[in-house]
């Protein structure tokens, strides 16, 4: 994370346009938990057709309301789902994933 910040900042300072967005997991399995198969399918679906609100969701996915409710507030507090009112949207064409070998320091 800190290296993507410093490649960033020093992208800026010699004048390049810098916008990135990045959602970091603390471990494997928290992004794993997170990005279950019917969270994965939630989002390609908002991102190829969008969501009025949490309702339309559900049905469009034929799935129990109150489960892709959670499921929604759990990517948008991830960042992975935005919201503009009740609208959702998911601005990203794809997640990559990066695991480090190395032990932490």
């Amino acid at each position: 994370m800190g290296k993507r910040f410093a490649g960033a900042w020093n992208r800026a300072v010699a004048g390049e346009q810098v916008s990135e967005t990045h959602v970091t997991f603390l471990d494997v399995q928290t992004m794993l938990d997170a990005l279950s198969p019917r969270r994965l399918d939630l989002l390609r679906h908002v991102r190829q057709h969008g969501a009025g609100n949490v309702r339309e969701l559900s049905q469009a996915l034929k799935r129990d309301y109150k489960n892709v409710h959670q499921d929604v507030a759990m990517l948008e507090a991830a960042g992975l789902l935005q919201r503009d009112g009740r609208k959702l949207t998911a601005p990203w064409d794809e997640l990559q994933a990066s695991v480090s070998l190395m032990a932490a320091s």
